[in-house]
């Protein structure tokens, strides 16, 4: 799926510019894995989403992180092209690649509003 619904861009820009503009470092992780949930389908949105998770992991100096944000930024387009991406992941080292995750039921309620 490539074709991003104005809905689902202004849900994902919500939650980006939500994690750039709060403070506490761990509400900043919150909002852009909430981001990387609804940019999994979308191989530009979920490419950019892990470059901003990157930033964060560099800016906190965390080198695990910032290590497995290279990988997924090599990994997320290719991966949304094809669909091959688990569904609900947060998009973090510690979750794993292929990892699927329940979606938050709000968030889940969200993406299938901002779809339609």
């Amino acid at each position: 799926m490539t074709t991003v619904s104005s809905g689902i861009k202004q849900l994902y820009q919500r939650e980006m510019t939500a994690a750039k503009h709060v403070a506490d470092p761990q509400r900043r992780w919150t909002h852009l894995e909430r981001a990387h949930i609804i940019s999994q389908p979308y191989p530009w949105l979920h490419t950019r989403n892990h470059v901003a998770m990157l930033a964060l992991a560099i800016s906190q100096r965390d080198r695990r992180e910032a290590a497995g944000q290279v990988v997924r930024i090599i990994v997320a387009a290719p991966g949304s092209l094809t669909g091959r991406f688990p569904e609900g992941n947060t998009g973090r080292t510690d979750a794993g690649l292929r990892t699927p995750m329940p979606v938050p039921a709000d968030l889940a309620t969200e993406i299938t509003e901002a779809a339609a």
